[in-house]
């Protein structure tokens, strides 16, 4: 299992950055932080990708983080092609929105109602909306290196690609040009797993404070797993302070538990943001809460957000027969076997010092002795050491996520077969880098 040959990549790419910046429509695909061509992908199946040279690649990225049951999978492909039939978009309620947020509801009793949009950028900015709306306040907290889409107000000490094109620095400086310093220092930035630090920021700003936004398990700076005392925190002082508790779990949703990281964490926030597996691969995103806070969106009340889109009939209908498969096969024992096998598989091959850090079926190997929990830990990883890491594994086949900072992700299709090519290539890579 090798890769041969990248020349079509490679035309496509000179190609593609004649008509669209910098070849892309995606910052991290553009492979800048490891170098080399990206790889054109022509067709996927189950837990493989082919390229446009012919390439049969093992996926690890997975969409960064939809394809939970794998690509194409025959009942989702199904439900789509029904759809599809029906016509593409309407402007208008269909049943499908209703089926959907049901079962997302089922999945999440902390939430009464949810609004659907179509990214998991218009999911984060949605929620955030609507908790300066309820509180009335201007503030929002969100951490180092957590990614929440690319609205003004979140670029600010972001994680994702920003974090390994070293975006901007400083308390509330923007991470992005074109960002207004008056958007961003209406954001305050914490430490994620820093409680104390999350404690002196609300001791100075807690009652200008609207809403903490976080993701549960960080998958935008690598994998970083949450400790008990600062997800304590986090409910502790939204709840002292009367401001609200977002979980972004556009990543981390479904994918998980069947109830994501709020049921697989403990956790009680106040609203939720999901994306990618609700969609089944087709482009969507959404937000829920409490019914008293989601009474306040337009048209019954005054917080407003619409979307010509929200609700696309196709991507409802992947979004619903993706989440009654997870619903009806529980997946997540076999993700877990797969996991540990796969994490244990990597340790032992390492030839430099490295941390693995996984949460179900998220991974990221940090170059790096560790531990590595916080962002400034991440940092510290060895990236040209990962840049090897990677292109050795692409050469044997395997399509690791082009980045130290983002998390890897496998699938109900990853099984013995996909293991033993996985970590019989990562001990070649370890072997070569020794």
């Amino acid at each position: 299992m090798s890769v041969v040959s990248d020349s079509r990549s490679q035309a496509l790419f000179e190609r593609a950055q004649r008509v669209i910046p910098g070849g892309v429509n995606s910052p991290v695909r553009a492979f800048k932080a490891v170098g080399g061509t990206p790889r054109f992908i022509a067709k996927a199946q189950g837990a493989w990708m082919w390229d446009v040279d012919g390439n049969e690649l093992l996926d690890y990225i997975g969409s960064w983080g939809p394809m939970i049951l794998g690509h194409a999978h025959p009942r989702v492909v199904e439900a789509i092609r029904q759809a599809l039939t029906d016509g593409t978009s309407f402007g208008a309620p269909t049943e499908r929105e209703i089926e959907l947020a049901e079962l997302i509801l089922a999945a999440y009793p902390c939430c009464d109602q949810v609004r659907f949009v179509s990214s998991g950028t218009e999911a984060t900015m949605s929620a955030l909306r609507l908790a300066r709306g309820v509180t009335g306040r201007d503030y929002i907290v969100k951490f180092r290196g957590n990614y929440h889409g690319h609205a003004d107000g979140l670029l600010v000490q972001a994680g994702s690609g920003l974090l390994s094109a070293g975006g901007g620095s400083g308390k509330s400086a923007p991470s992005s040009a074109g960002v207004p310093p008056a958007f961003a220092e209406l954001t305050l930035v914490a430490d994620y797993n820093d409680p104390a630090g999350l404690e002196r920021l609300f001791a100075e700003w807690g009652d200008s404070i609207a809403a903490v936004i976080f993701e549960p398990v960080v998958g935008n700076a690598g994998v970083l797993v949450p400790t008990p005392e600062f997800l304590a925190s986090l409910h502790t002082l939204t709840r002292k302070h009367g401001a609200l508790l977002i979980a972004d779990e556009v990543m981390t949703g479904f994918r998980l538990a069947l109830g994501g990281a709020v049921e697989r964490l403990g956790l009680e926030p106040d609203l939720v943001c999901w994306g990618k597996i609700i969609g089944g691969g087709m482009p969507v995103g959404a937000y829920g809460g409490k019914a008293e806070y989601m009474r306040q969106v337009a048209p019954l009340g005054p917080v407003y957000q619409a979307g010509t889109l929200s609700g696309n009939p196709i991507a409802m209908a992947a979004g619903i027969e993706t989440l009654r498969i997870l619903s009806e096969e529980r997946p997540y024992d076999q993700l877990e076997r797969y996991g540990a096998r796969l994490e244990a598989g990597i340790q032992e091959a390492a030839t430099l010092p490295v941390t693995v850090n996984r949460v179900g079926s998220m991974v990221t190997v940090f170059f790096h002795a560790g531990p590595v929990a916080t962002y400034a830990e991440a940092v510290q990883s060895d990236t040209e050491a990962f840049k090897h890491f990677f292109h050795g594994l692409l050469e044997r086949g395997v399509y690791w996520p082009p980045s130290q900072f983002e998390a890897a992700f496998f699938s109900t299709a990853h099984g013995e077969v996909e293991l033993e090519q996985t970590l019989a290539a990562v001990g070649e890579v370890f072997k070569a880098l020794g």
